[in-house]
């Protein structure tokens, strides 16, 4: 058993052509070498601040941990805040995010061995 506290694990900057509007940060939580089945992080975003559209390979699950975010695929948008839980299926576009009056941080979590893919440039 490990207790993961996200308090003491530096944040990293997340540089990627997948973020745009802003500032985003990430804090590993659990590693490939540290879990058998999951991937774990917490990422952080500046106001304004989104992931491009993209997919997952395996299903997505975001708790929202701060501020005020964005949810959306192709069909919808949904404004998410603290104490929600956003279940994205695999393979299915989708994009989050800060609004742009708000930070917004969530912890994610996949499968071991999820693949990203963006598609929106």
């Amino acid at each position: 058993m490990k207790v993961l506290k996200p308090d003491e694990i530096p944040a990293e900057s997340a540089n990627s052509p997948l973020f745009t509007g802003g500032h985003v940060t990430r804090q590993t939580l659990l590693t490939p070498e540290s879990s058998n089945y999951f991937n774990l992080a917490v990422v952080n975003f500046s106001s304004g601040a989104r992931n491009k559209m993209h997919t997952h390979s395996s299903d997505q699950v975001l708790f929202v941990t701060a501020g005020k975010g964005i949810i959306a695929t192709e069909a919808r948008q949904e404004i998410i805040s603290v104490g929600d839980v956003v279940h994205i299926t695999a393979e299915e576009k989708h994009w989050h995010g800060a609004t742009a009056d708000s930070s917004f941080s969530h912890i994610a979590l996949t499968a071991k061995g999820s693949t990203t893919t963006q598609v929106e440039e």
